[in-house]
């Protein structure tokens, strides 16, 4: 039921693909495809830029613990974990965690941002809403006595602890302002908001009320508890926030009864080891006892951040895989696009169109826009074609043959049905979203060390969308919709596709990187994961490395560069985290003055033993008493000028 077959590939050297797809007019001359290319019309060209370039003095490659930024900016801490954000949480006491206090503080390891001006519907720079993701806990640094391993620490949890971290994941939201030049956060208030693994939230669209989404505490498969691993997201235009859940599968444990539902988990990354102790304390996380837990997650979640009382909601019919990013645009007609990756090796990029248009004149009309339209999964072609194929029931192998009974079904398994329509399996796809300024589209591929030349999966080898075998170092790809920058017919079922930034270290010839010429030796970078676009249309691209970055001898951090004119991916290195930290969420207000950061997991990754009495760094508060504490930055220029300029 479940033996997938890949899209068909074809095995060719690393150096016959570069050669075949590294310059932007091969893209342009592609030979198959033509009837697609025709109509899609000539390719937009994007002439020169129209700033003096990214003037910023270039921070260096390194590693240590604190946050660094260039000269004349400065970077000061909003908001920390366990910081307050209702206006009644306790003071954060570290050695003395509950879940009680915990339901009422910031949340742990921020990933998505998202500024929301102050009132709805303005462009208001200096106040608003900030809404920010809690993805996942590392309990060994939450905790005192967990020092150890990654994953290893599980037998000795507590329930209480196991408690706080419930809590610890989802999301906050909290007002901040700034005031003579620095941004404070305002706890408390009528928009401050804590959602976690013990919210309500509402499920809807094709899958609710699915029998595989029906369980002893909620027979209706309509109200779930919780959201969790919640990494990027986006922002719609009706103003409402998009929260993807990622790595669900970690949080569980235990098999199911039926090879079929084993089946199905498999194809989610289940089986593996369990890492997180949920199960020990919470039987709805142990699939022998709730089978169908597991099927409630991986969704995309929206919720409206000006409503503080509003229910959160799983829109099913974004499909339900390991969510990343959510970029959100509008077709000419009026309807509503979003690009969605699935964040791990080998897995696809997604388009979801609205059936209706938005409406501008009316908020509530656009309520549940998102439970009706078309999910799409792409293949791009070695031509510089990219296909969306839909995921629609009873259409090619998406049929009771394959074990679809219904678009629900579709949906629930989305992984498979992209197999079977014959997408392009991607190096990890991570953050997409829409350059506001050229219309275009930016893909980030993070990492995919298990492809490889001679793979005996030919959808497994080098192709000419993922390059390179292995490739350590990810890459960055422009889709292209037919029109112009205002008029991008994003809802059409072909683009054209062009490989924007190959990363790693361009010294290295068997890298095989691609920048512009002339990228310093500190303007490269490796595992690019989220971006984000200033008002001028650059783009400024956040790291997540892992462990790696002990191989590339730096940091995570924030690069940025120009997307057109003479400058075109001329990188530039801007901020850099902490030992063992990933940059995740960059955003912007809307005057481009203030970029803020999310610093995740400082003093996690490649730093060997997790340990909270002895952490690699204190950072952000360097006191003997506090433990290493997950925050959000916010950057300025110190003379109150743009972001990069």
């Amino acid at each position: 039921m479940f033996d997938d077959k890949p899209a068909p590939g074809a095995g060719r050297t690393m150096a016959e693909i570069l050669a075949a797809r590294l310059s932007r007019r091969d893209v342009l001359a592609g030979v198959a495809s033509a009837a697609a290319l025709a109509a899609m019309g000539p390719a937009r060209e994007l002439g020169a830029a129209t700033t003096g370039g990214l003037t910023f003095k270039e921070i260096a490659h390194g590693a240590d613990e604190t946050v660094h930024v260039p000269e004349g900016y400065r970077s000061d801490v909003l908001m920390r974990w366990g910081d307050p954000v209702l206006g009644d949480a306790p003071a954060f006491e570290p050695r003395a965690l509950t879940a009680a206090a915990q339901a009422k503080q910031f949340g742990y390891n921020n990933d998505f941002l998202a500024f929301m001006p102050l009132p709805l519907g303005s462009a208001n720079s200096t106040h608003g809403l900030l809404v920010v993701n809690h993805e996942y806990t590392v309990p060994q640094l939450m905790f005192a006595g967990l020092q150890g391993g990654e994953w290893d620490y599980q037998a000795r949890q507590t329930k209480a602890q196991v408690d706080v971290e419930l809590e610890a994941h989802g999301l906050s939201v909290i007002e901040i302002k700034k005031s003579k030049g620095q941004w404070r956060a305002l706890p408390g208030g009528t928009y401050a908001r804590r959602i976690s693994m013990t919210t309500e939230i509402a499920v809807s669209g094709p899958a609710a009320g699915h029998a595989r989404l029906k369980t002893s505490a909620d027979p209706s498969a309509r109200r779930v508890l919780g959201t969790l691993n919640n990494c990027a997201g986006g922002v719609t235009p009706w103003g409402t926030i998009l929260t993807a859940e990622e790595n669900f599968d970690m949080y569980f444990a235990g098999k199911a009864a039926s090879e079929a539902d084993r089946k199905r988990l498999d194809r989610y990354g289940f089986g593996g080891k369990q890492r997180y102790a949920f199960a020990n304390h919470h039987a709805r996380f142990d699939l022998s006892k709730e089978p169908n837990e597991a099927n409630r997650f991986g969704w995309m979640v929206e919720f409206d951040p000006y409503d503080p009382k509003s229910v959160p909601v799983k829109r099913t019919a974004l499909g339900r895989f390991k969510h990343e990013g959510a970029g959100v645009t509008l077709a000419p007609d009026g309807r509503a696009v979003l690009y969605m990756g699935d964040d791990q090796q080998f897995q696809y990029l997604y388009r979801f169109v609205t059936a209706k248009p938005y409406d501008p004149k009316n908020r509530a009309a656009n309520r549940d826009l998102l439970d009706s339209g078309t999910l799409s999964v792409a293949r791009f072609e070695d031509n510089g074609v990219l296909q969306w194929l839909p995921l629609v029931w009873g259409q090619g192998p998406l049929t009771a043959a394959n074990g679809f009974e219904s678009e629900a079904d579709i949906l629930i398994d989305t992984r498979h049905a992209a197999t079977l329509v014959g997408a392009t399996p991607m190096d990890r796809p991570e953050d997409v979203d829409v350059n506001p300024v050229n219309g275009r589209i930016y893909a980030i591929f993070t990492s995919n060390s298990n492809r490889k030349i001679e793979h005996e999966n030919a959808a497994r080898r080098p192709d000419p969308a993922n390059p390179r075998g292995p490739n350590p170092f990810g890459h960055i790809l422009e889709l292209m919709a037919p029109g112009g920058p205002t008029s991008a017919e994003h809802a059409a079922p072909a683009f054209r596709w062009d490989i924007f930034i190959l990363a790693g270290d361009p010294r290295v010839a068997d890298v095989g990187a691609r920048y512009h010429p002339q990228v310093s030796a500190n303007g490269w970078f490796g595992a690019p994961d989220n971006c984000a676009f200033d008002p001028r249309g650059r783009i400024w691209i956040a790291t997540d490395q892992g462990n790696n970055w002990t191989r590339t001898g730096t940091g995570d951090g924030i690069w940025a560069c120009e997307v057109q004119g003479a400058e075109r991916a001329l990188t530039k290195f801007f901020a850099r985290m902490p030992l063992g930290a990933e940059c995740c969420g960059p955003c912007f207000t809307p005057d481009g003055k203030t970029l803020f950061v999310a610093v995740q997991h400082p003093a996690a990754d490649g730093v060997g033993l997790l340990d909270f009495e002895n952490p690699v760094t204190r950072w952000p508060d360097f006191k003997a008493d506090m433990p290493v504490r997950p925050s959000v930055i916010a950057v300025t220029k110190k003379d109150g000028g743009l972001i990069g300029d």
